[in-house]
């Protein structure tokens, strides 16, 4: 892999900025962005003053505590348009959830905030070792999902060459990959592994694909997943963060020459990390959940965003700004089996270290009788035999399973393909318990 880091020369002032700077700024800009929530949206003038704070009140960064959180509930309530804080004729855009488990979140954007999105994700890029001028293949989903949408207008902001495939056609990815000769993919990690089987499946070497880079996000992912994805193609794979409630793709990314955990660009997001049943501040470093406050947005300022995603903050490292490390799973896909908690992440992890298996699985949970159990659909590993993956390969993952977590599983192994594939964000759990 080549060295793809870019120049300091090439960044912006705030990324290498000292820490004074960078939080003399975000207390103005903290101070403008609760004002403005406070004056604009009657759900936020209502919770401070139940919660009896004021952004007056705010003089120091650490003031943030005091004020009440946003969550995924308060934005349903106010369900499409009451977080808008300006008038909806000024809205250019409009993205929104999938809606699966309830009504979706709607949120808005203003032509200024259209803006920072794509400068914000062109920062992104330009962390990961995407040049102006690079060809870039855009395989996140289009519409009201914000992937597509937010990697395009930063690509374009870059200044590279936008190939808008969207997802789904997994044959004319590889043809269109091969024939354009993109040095960087944008996708989520679980697709990106269907594009690798679809280049063995066409008798193609994924390590002489024009790719160097490829940005992945939308889902936790693994370092195994990491090294699996940069071995069979001999390129970079970095982390993208980001959520459409904050802004969308571009709240944070791995720097190419670190990969050591994701630079949140706090000019424009400031992050705290919490206790997820508490809600108190932890100390910094430890593990909780990842709260976000906008410090820049017009149309849909966020105050206290509880993401629910867990992480931790660390120093910064390639930049100034500091890093939360890899999300590692999410508080509300955790699984509670038999009062041990399991995440997908972890099956992961394991899964990748079984070389009779893909990587591709599912996670079934079902009730058998008065106990729930799990059972880890995979798929046997290209040019093993079936019954080998089912013996050894079966017997090495439940192993692990059952060593490194603490509960027993069953692995059900199908043949390649039989593992249902996403060609968006990949559905890593499947509930199938009866209710009581």
């Amino acid at each position: 892999m080549r060295d793809l880091a870019p120049h300091r020369r090439d960044l912006d002032p705030i990324e290498i900025a000292s820490r004074d700077a960078i939080e003399a700024l975000q207390l103005e800009r903290l101070r403008w962005s609760l004002n403005h929530a406070y004056t604009n949206v009657p759900h936020y003038r209502s919770a401070f003053d139940a919660a009896g704070v004021h952004p007056d009140d705010l003089k120091a960064l650490t003031d943030l505590a005091t004020f009440p959180f946003t969550t995924k509930q308060d934005l349903r309530e106010n369900y499409p348009f009451g977080m808008f804080a300006v008038p909806r004729e000024r809205i250019v855009r409009v993205h929104a959830s999938s809606g699966t488990t309830g009504k979706p979140t709607v949120v808005g954007y203003t032509q200024r905030d259209i803006e920072t999105w794509a400068e914000v994700v062109a920062r992104s890029m330009r962390a990961s070792g995407t040049r102006p001028g690079d060809m870039v293949h855009i395989a996140y989903g289009y519409g009201l999902f914000t992937g597509g949408l937010g990697a395009h207008y930063g690509a374009e902001r870059l200044g590279c060459t936008v190939i808008p495939i969207s997802g789904g056609m997994t044959a004319r990815q590889v043809t269109l990959i091969e024939d354009f000769r993109p040095s960087t993919i944008m996708v989520t990690p679980s697709y990106m592994l269907s594009i690798l089987d679809e280049y063995r499946a066409q008798g193609l070497d994924p390590r002489v694909s024009p790719l160097e880079v490829g940005i992945f996000g939308a889902e936790p992912w693994t370092n195994a997943m990491r090294a699996e994805v940069e071995e069979a193609f001999d390129m970079h794979a970095v982390d993208i963060y980001g959520l459409s409630e904050v802004i969308g793709p571009g709240v944070a990314n791995e720097c190419v020459e670190t990969k050591d955990g994701l630079h949140i660009w706090e000019d424009h997001f400031y992050p705290e990390v919490v206790d997820p049943e508490t809600g108190a501040p932890v100390a910094e470093g430890e593990r909780g959940e990842l709260v976000f406050t906008s410090l820049t947005k017009e149309a849909f300022p966020i105050v206290r965003y509880r993401t629910r995603d867990l992480t931790r903050l660390l120093p910064g490292t390639a930049r100034s700004m500091r890093r939360m490390e890899k999300v590692t799973g999410r508080s509300d896909d955790m699984i509670i089996l038999r009062g041990v908690n399991v995440f997908p992440t972890q099956i992961e992890e394991m899964l990748l270290g079984v070389s009779e298996l893909s990587p591709h699985f599912q996670i079934e949970l079902v009730r058998r009788g008065r106990m729930d159990a799990m059972i880890v659909h995979v798929e046997a590993a290209e040019g093993v035999d079936l019954d080998q993956a089912r013996t050894v390969g079966a017997g090495a993952l439940a192993g692990r399973i059952k060593n490194i977590i603490g509960v027993s599983a069953q692995v059900s192994v199908n043949p390649a393909g039989g593992v249902a594939r996403s060609q968006g964000k990949a559905v890593r759990v499947v509930d199938n318990r009866t209710k009581a």
